[in-house]
C-alpha cells in the first residue's frame, strides 16, 4: 500500500509539473514495478503491455469513432441540428438556450467529443442567442454545459477508453449511458428554465416557426438521426460489434459529406491528419495508464483498500459517495481524461469488489467528469467557450454555470442511488 501511495504521489507531482500525462503514468509504472519486482521484469512488462494494447481489437473503435466525429463536424450539420431544435423550442422564453442544449445532445450522438461539440455548436448557437439579446452569462454557460453531453451520449470516446482500460463490454457501456445522457439533457433544460424564471430579462422571447418550417427542419436532420440509429442500433441488436459499428459510422459520415457537397480533398486531408494526431495521443495515454495499472496490481493496492473498507465497517454506498467527492475535487483541478487514467486503475477493482457493476461505475465516472468540465478553476469547456468568444470574461461564464452544476450534482446522486436507471437497458439488450 505504501508503494502505491508513493506511486500516486509521484505521478501527481509529475502531472502538476506539466509532464505529459502519458509519460507521468508510464514512468511511474515502470519505476514502481522495477523497484518492487525487478528492473528486468519491469521492462518486459512495458514491452508486453505496449504490444498487447496496440494489438487489442477493441482499440480500433477509438480512431474510427474519432474519424466519424471529425467528418460529421466538417460537414456543417451543426446548423441543421440547431435550427431543428430552435424550430420547436425557440418561441418560448429561453427557448434558444434550451434548443442549444438539445442540439448539443444531437451533435454528441454522432461526435463523441465534448471539445468538438462546444466549438462546433458554440459557433452556431452563440450568434443566434446574441441576436435576440440573450445575457452572455446564460448563453456561454448553456454552450459550455450542453457540450459536456459529448462525453456521455454514445458514441463517447471516453467510454471506449474506460472499456479498454477495464475490459468492460463497450456495447453495454453505450446502452447504460443513454438514460444518464437523457437525464443530462432534461436537467440542463430545467437549469435554463430556472435561470429565466429568476431573471426574465436574460432570455427575451424569440420568433416562432410555422408547421412547414418545423417539417423542413426535421427533414434536414434525418440523415444524422439515421446514422446514429444505424450505429447504435447495430450494436444493441448484435448485428455488428462496436468496432464494426465505428467503421460503418465513419463510412456513413463520409458518404453524408459527399452527398452534401461538403467533402473537399482539403477537408478530408485535415480530418485524417487530426484523427491521426488524436489517435496517437490517446494510444500513448492508454499505454501509459495500462503500465501504471500493472504497477498498482503488483502492489495489491485495491485489495488493501477493500480490506480497509471492510475492517472499518463502511457500507458500499459510503465508499461510492467518498469516491464521488474525490472525483468532484479532482475535476476542478484536472482534465477529465487525465483523471480517468489516473484513478480508474485503483477505484474500479475496489468498486467491483464491493459488488457493484463495472458498467454502472463507468457511466457514473463519466458523469462526474462532465461536472469537472464545467467546474472552475480548470473546467475545460469554460475556457473553450472563452477561446471563440474572447470578449466574454471567464468570470461571466463561471457565474452562469452554477445552475447547470447543480443539475449535474442532482444527476450524480440519482445515478449513484439508483443503479437500475443505468443498468436497465444493458440488461435488456444483453441478456
Amino acid at each position: 500500500m505504501y508503494a502505491a501511495s508513493a506511486g500516486f504521489l509521484f505521478s501527481f507531482v509529475l502531472i502538476f509539473m506539466r509532464v505529459p500525462i502519458a509519460v507521468a503514468l508510464g514512468l511511474t509504472g515502470v519505476v514502481g514495478f522495477g523497484l518492487t519486482t525487478g528492473w528486468t521484469q519491469s521492462f518486459v512488462m512495458l514491452a508486453l503491455t505496449t504490444r498487447e494494447a496496440a494489438m487489442t481489437y477493441s482499440m480500433v473503435v477509438i480512431p474510427l469513432f474519432i474519424l466519424m466525429g471529425n467528418l460529421v463536424a466538417g460537414t456543417g450539420v451543426s446548423k441543421e441540428l440547431y435550427h431543428a431544435a430552435q424550430a420547436f423550442l425557440g418561441r418560448q422564453r429561453g427557448g434558444l438556450a434550451s434548443a442549444t442544449v438539445l442540439s448539443c445532445g444531437g451533435f454528441a450522438m454522432v461526435c463523441g467529443s465534448s471539445v468538438a461539440t462546444v466549438v462546433t455548436m458554440g459557433k452556431v448557437a452563440l450568434p443566434s442567442m446574441r441576436s435576440f439579446n440573450y445575457d452572455d452569462r446564460l448563453s456561454a454557460a448553456t454552450i459550455a454545459a450542453g457540450a459536456t453531453l459529448g462525453i456521455i451520449i454514445p458514441p463517447s470516446v471516453l467510454l471506449v477508453i474506460y472499456g479498454v482500460m477495464t475490459e468492460t463490454h463497450i456495447g453495454k457501456l453505450y446502452a447504460a449511458a443513454l438514460v444518464p445522457g437523457a437525464l443530462g439533457v432534461i436537467g440542463y433544460i430545467l437549469a435554463v428554465r430556472w435561470t429565466v424564471w429568476r431573471n426574465p430579462a436574460s432570455a427575451p422571447p424569440s420568433t416562432g416557426s410555422t408547421r412547414a418550417e418545423k417539417l423542413s427542419a426535421v427533414l434536414a436532420i434525418w440523415p444524422i438521426l439515421a446514422l446514429f440509429g444505424l450505429v447504435l442500433g447495430g450494436i444493441y441488436s448484435g448485428l455488428f460489434t462496436a468496432a464494426e459499428a465505428a467503421g460503418i459510422g465513419a463510412m456513413g459520415a463520409f458518404a453524408l459529406g459527399l452527398a452534401r457537397g461538403k467533402m473537399s480533398f482539403k477537408l478530408l486531408q485535415e480530418v485524417l491528419i487530426d484523427t491521426a494526431r488524436s489517435t496517437a495521443v490517446i494510444f500513448g495515454l492508454l499505454i501509459g495508464a495500462l503500465v501504471f495499472t500493472e504497477f498498482l496490481n503488483r502492489t495489491g493496492a485495491h485489495n488493501a483498500v477493500l480490506s480497509l473498507v471492510k475492517d472499518h465497517g463502511f457500507s458500499p454506498f459510503q465508499v461510492v459517495a467518498v469516491i464521488c467527492v474525490i472525483y468532484i475535487v479532482l475535476g476542478a483541478l484536472m482534465e477529465e481524461l487525465s483523471m480517468i487514467l489516473l484513478t480508474v486503475p485503483l477505484f474500479f477493482p475496489v468498486v467491483t469488489g464491493l459488488g457493484y457493476d463495472g458498467v454502472w461505475f463507468g457511466v457514473l465516472v463519466i458523469v462526474l467528469c462532465e461536472l469537472g468540465m464545467i467546474a472552475p478553476p480548470v473546467g475545460m469547456n469554460l475556457f473553450v467557450v472563452r477561446s471563440f468568444a474572447p470578449e466574454i470574461p471567464i468570470g461571466t461564464i463561471v457565474k452562469g454555470i452554477a445552475p447547470f452544476a447543480v443539475a449535474d450534482i442532482v444527476r450524480i446522486f440519482i445515478i449513484a442511488a439508483f443503479p437500475i436507471l443505468s443498468m436497465y437497458l444493458p440488461n435488456l439488450f444483453y441478456k
